[in-house]
């Protein structure tokens, strides 16, 4: 078992993106151990379309390390959460984003057989249960919701499942997916706040990548309810550094670039 490089609860806030995931690695780096439990991370700086601010020599310093590593790259960890380029090409029409990602989503469990095969977040989100409301599609279910609300809506209700203990209670030794359990949404004055909630999560190998997607279904959640994204809360029980050295020149370069960006703005 790693030994804990935080006791209590570490509370993570930034605008930007890159800078909220940086400062946790900064962190387990300066900290002994390679785990943190549990972490709490908030971001809070988005453009007017719903994109999170990130800083670009971060994120590639990251790819780049994720590459040496043999790991997936952002993008691809960032896609299984919310396939961005399908609602790019969707041109607004949610329907079409979501007919298109269900019929190539067999192709995407042939591309990653090993990894893919308990599915993929986005398809629980969408593909969840044929026998439940809208054929399993839980967010077209919380935007029909949202959109025939009549007076003040049970915010309850504004949440979707990813875990599904039928399929993911199987006691196997290793279980990579699903990690994320469910998200919630929750609309105020306006805006929206997207809560996503973990039972782990590896924080050089998923969590850039996650941040990014989740920060991703939030901004089309909140066009499709005529809200603006402001906020993504991401709440992981257990935060690991798995596989990676501390002290290795890929992720020493990336806490440097952390602490430029904290001195820049002291």
């Amino acid at each position: 078992m790693s030994k804990a490089s935080h006791v209590g609860p570490l509370i993570i806030q930034d605008e930007n993106l890159s800078l909220a995931w940086g400062l946790v690695v900064k962190h387990v780096c300066e900290h002994a151990g390679k785990e943190i439990s549990p972490l709490i991370v908030s971001i809070t700086g988005f453009d007017e379309n719903g994109s999170p601010l990130e800083d670009p020599d971060i994120r590639t310093a990251t790819d780049e390390l994720l590459r040496t590593e043999g790991e997936q790259c952002i993008e691809n960890v960032a896609f299984t959460i919310f396939p961005q380029r399908y609602w790019v090409m969707a041109q607004g029409d949610r329907g079409k984003l979501f007919s298109s990602y269900q019929d190539a989503f067999p192709r995407f469990k042939k591309m990653e057989p090993r990894k893919n095969a308990q599915g993929l977040y986005f398809e629980r989100l969408t593909m969840y249960d044929p026998e439940a409301p809208n054929d399993g599609n839980q967010l077209e279910t919380l935007l029909d919701r949202y959109a025939q609300r009549s007076g003040k809506m049970q915010r309850m209700q504004l949440q979707a499942s990813t875990y599904d203990p039928r399929r993911d209670q199987k006691g196997t030794a290793i279980q990579g997916f699903p990690c994320l359990q469910h998200v919630t949404f929750v609309p105020s004055s306006g805006e929206l706040t997207v809560n996503a909630f973990y039972a782990t999560q590896q924080l050089l190998v998923r969590a850039y990548g996650n941040y990014l997607g989740l920060a991703r279904l939030g901004a089309f959640m909140a066009h499709e309810m005529g809200l603006k994204m402001t906020r993504l809360n991401v709440f992981v029980g257990i935060e690991k550094l798995d596989g990676v050295a501390k002290t290795g020149d890929g992720i020493s370069k990336i806490v440097e670039m952390v602490q430029k960006r904290i001195d820049e703005k002291s």
